[in-house]
């Protein structure tokens, strides 16, 4: 018998069928979000299928914690699974985060730019391959612990920043597309704080309500992404000149991939009476090009890859007036945006901006409301 929609409560998910007809997918990390998310569905009466990814050789990293993604998180994920008492899968994504994750992050290090790989994973792996996974899987949705809110608007589904500033992720999740929006639900974006995901693992009984977030880039060990490029690509830390604006040499470095833009310690320049600022990389000449402070500001920044996430198409207006985040870390400023193709623009900051470093994100917000815009990736120009 057909489903009569039009006559159907929608679910804590908006769709319209009941929580025992509509399967989730869920996105499980192994950490205490993506738990608390499928545990709250399947507590709910949801058909979830949790789903977590190898992306990388965990065998090297099972001695690691706070990693996602490593071993140890896969054994927890699978824990929760069995607590719950719903079916778990692991998927071996090892040459599909090496290919569209890890090269380029070693690439864009030798390039001199300063990558920012969790957002290539979420565009280019957890959004792309597992989505479609889960679509194969048939599934109504896939749901993630992702904080951010997924809220609807007068026409369609729209990005919003999570309740919780503190822990909102839209920084790294900008380049989430429309079609993808209509099938992600992010069931913590609402919640006012950290510890009432943690309240909710224990009332789950979870074995992960205690776990520790992760703080690095899951590949990279204790943050020494350095090493991690060297390994991947031998003769990266190749040694060369440290030189001021005019090209004069003050000292030598041992490899462009250790340093990034606004870098201030760690030059080993001393005897000046003015600090001294890294303000351009050139890897080709093994150049680290260092000047004052205000050599820093800019006002003009080149973003392409541009991803849309408004009304109406992105070059049909001239101009438009948005607030600008240029690093996770930093509060969004007030910019214009002027398109210069539907994927391209020149972004001009009202007040100027120090270490914008090609390979960064440059996310759009709305100015009077927690939405979020899409953004692009700043380059050289």
């Amino acid at each position: 018998m057909a489903l009569d929609h039009a006559n159907t409560a929608l679910n804590s998910l908006g769709l319209p069928k009941p929580p025992q007809e509509t399967r989730v997918v869920v996105a499980m990390s192994g950490g205490v979000d993506s738990s608390v998310v499928a545990a709250q569905l399947a507590e709910e009466g949801y058909d979830v299928v949790g789903v977590t990814l190898q992306l990388y050789d965990h065998g090297a990293a099972l001695a690691k914690k706070g990693a996602c993604c490593a071993g140890r998180d896969i054994h927890d994920a699978r824990r929760v699974a069995e607590e719950m008492g719903f079916p778990h899968y692991v998927l071996d994504y090892e040459n599909i985060f090496k290919d569209a994750v890890i090269d380029e992050f070693a690439d864009a290090y030798l390039a001199g730019a300063t990558p920012v790989p969790c957002i290539r994973c979420n565009e280019r792996v957890k959004f792309k391959d597992l989505l479609a996974t889960a679509q194969e899987l048939e599934a109504d949705c896939m749901a993630t612990g992702h904080y951010i809110q997924r809220k609807m608007g007068a026409t369609k589904a729209e990005l919003h920043c999570a309740a919780d500033a503190s822990r909102d992720q839209s920084y790294f999740l900008f380049s989430t597309t429309q079609a993808q929006l209509d099938f992600l639900r992010f069931p913590l974006g609402h919640l006012s704080s950290k510890a009432e995901t943690r309240a909710l693992a224990h009332k789950y009984g979870l074995p992960v309500a205690d776990k520790p977030d992760s703080q690095d880039i899951c590949f990279v060990p204790n943050g020494d992404y350095a090493s991690v490029i060297e390994k991947l690509r031998p003769g990266a830390a190749d040694p060369g000149d440290i030189v001021d604006m005019e090209g004069r040499i003050l000292g030598q470095h041992g490899g462009v991939i250790h340093y990034t833009i606004g870098q201030r310690r760690g030059l080993g320049i001393g005897g000046l009476a003015d600090p001294l600022y890294v303000v351009k990389l050139d890897p080709e000449a093994r150049h680290v090009v260092v000047g004052p402070k205000q050599a820093l500001a800019t006002r003009h920044i080149p973003v392409r890859e541009i991803n849309w996430l408004g009304d109406t198409p992105f070059d049909s207006e001239k101009t438009r007036e948005v607030a600008v985040k240029i690093r996770s870390t930093r509060p969004a400023r007030a910019a214009l945006v002027h398109p210069t193709s539907p994927t391209t623009a020149m972004v001009e900051l009202l007040t100027p901006e120090e270490g914008v470093s090609p390979g960064q994100a440059c996310v759009f917000y709305d100015e009077h409301s927690s939405r979020i815009f899409g953004g692009g990736w700043i380059h050289k120009g």
